[in-house]
């Protein structure tokens, strides 16, 4: 994809860089959603542009009940009708994780059977990925730009420059309902086995894979194929 792209965004983020990106690539953007702590504003901003838009969730056998339940109620609020639940292949868990306790054996080979690999098959065809990330988590994503270019695909993070205070705010503004796991100390909420109460507002993602120096699962650091590692959280 030609760079030159970004010239016609510049300067552009939230509800001002997203619109006119799903209307110019309608049909051909995918959301990536874990229908996570924050994630209720980036569907917002999306359903309030296209409420078909194709939303990727990637379902992977070891989330919170509550994050599912969760999903469910943002789809009616919202009346997003473009959701579509990805979950890993059968045969990869059967040959790899036939138990499912590789998480404990091997974290990342988990990510990447569980959601590496699905959501590279769920985005076949589309040339635009969009997530919800935003610098203030910190680590690999501190340097985020709202416009980058990975395996020929233009991936866009609307929400790159957002505080924790500017997510509060939108989410008061619209009555968008909390994650249910936020209520109880989850700032950051990932799969069951490898997510624990925890975070503060500077380090909201300190609760996910606690006590090692893993910070992503990996679904967002890959450039043709091929995997990059994101930058290791210091522990002391």
């Amino acid at each position: 994809m030609d760079r030159s792209i970004f010239e016609s965004y510049a300067g552009l983020e939230g509800e001002q860089l997203l619109g006119p990106i799903l209307r110019d690539f309608a049909g051909k953007a995918a959301v990536v959603s874990s229908f996570g702590a924050e994630s209720a504003v980036l569907l917002h901003m999306v359903a309030q542009v296209d409420k078909t838009t194709p939303i990727i969730f990637l379902d992977t056998g070891k989330h919170f009940w509550e994050t599912l339940s969760y999903r469910a109620k943002l789809i009616d609020l919202l009346g997003l009708t473009g959701v579509r639940t990805i979950t890993p292949d059968e045969t990869d868990l059967a040959a790899h994780d036939a138990d499912g306790t590789l998480h404990k054996l091997n974290a990342d080979a988990c990510c990447h059977i569980r959601k590496t690999l699905p959501l590279q098959k769920a985005l076949e065809g589309f040339e635009v990925t969009i997530s919800g990330r935003k610098r203030y988590h910190g680590a690999a994503r501190a340097t985020l730009d709202f416009l980058s270019i990975a395996d020929d695909r233009l991936k866009v993070e609307p929400l790159a420059g957002f505080s924790a205070l500017d997510i509060a705010a939108y989410m008061a503004t619209h009555g968008l309902p909390a994650h249910p796991l936020t209520e109880i100390g989850y700032f950051s909420i990932g799969c069951e086995p490898c997510t624990q109460p925890g975070g503060t507002s500077a380090d909201p993602r300190a609760g996910r894979w606690a006590g090692s120096a893993k910070t992503e699962c990996g679904i967002h650091w890959t450039y043709n194929g091929e995997a990059i590692a994101a930058p290791a959280r210091i522990t002391h």
